[in-house]
């Protein structure tokens, strides 16, 4: 279907939407002097301030810090791969693979990206009432129903270290492969001792998948 009957937009900026969905690599080989980098930066604050309003609203009980945990559940990149695939936005993505060699894994962080792309896009040429309408009809249900998409495992670790004043620290192991593709081995530590081990495609990640295997260990989540 028609991307601008899909999501019910009517422009006369169709090159707007052209360059959302277009990757860096389809640029390169066609010599193209844009991508969806920038609107990608534009929609990530977009997403956050409409996201950060409705946790606001939904629930005013709630501090900053409990507001800034639920918000990172619903704009990680797993919460963005979903939501993508589920309006099938990967449908009027231009990708070449085959120019940089892409990896699964990017191909999957792509659709994350031109999300917030998307939405980018949308601000600019339909203003905020629209996006925002846009962010609800795509993200709100699942606000709504208490979806889970992301578990702080490192942040639950520091709790846990804090409370029985222990020291919880990283290291990476190993890192191995090229600059785009890269796989860190961290291990987490309590005081000294090692408890478990990740992998990852960032530090950040292996930290939170050692940081998992320590907290299934110690039972500090209810899975």
């Amino acid at each position: 279907m028609n991307l601008f009957e899909k999501f019910g937009i009517e422009t006369e900026n169709e090159e707007l939407y052209k360059i959302a969905f277009t990757h860096t690599s389809y640029s390169s080989q066609h010599r193209l002097d844009y991508s969806y980098e920038r609107l990608e930066f534009l929609g990530d604050s977009v997403l956050n301030l409409i996201v950060s309003e409705y946790l606001y609203n939904k629930y005013p009980h709630y501090e900053e810090g409990e507001l800034t945990k639920l918000r990172a559940n619903y704009v990680c990149q797993n919460a963005l791969i979903y939501y993508s695939h589920e309006l099938g936005l990967k449908d009027y993505l231009k990708i070449s693979v085959e120019e940089l060699n892409l990896t699964k894994n990017e191909v999957i962080s792509i659709t994350a990206d031109i999300f917030e792309s998307f939405l980018g896009a949308i601000f600019i040429d339909q203003g905020m009432v629209f996006a925002e309408e846009y962010i609800s009809n795509a993200i709100f249900k699942y606000i709504d129903e208490g979806k889970i998409f992301f578990k702080d495992y490192k942040s639950a670790m520091k709790e846990y270290g804090d409370a029985e004043d222990i020291e919880i620290s990283y290291e990476v192991l190993e890192e191995h492969g090229v600059p785009h593709d890269k796989t860190f081995i961290m291990a987490i530590y309590i005081d000294g001792s090692e408890m478990g081990r990740g992998k990852g495609n960032s530090k950040k990640e292996a930290e939170q998948s050692a940081a998992k295997v320590a907290v299934e260990k110690l039972g500090v989540l209810d899975e």
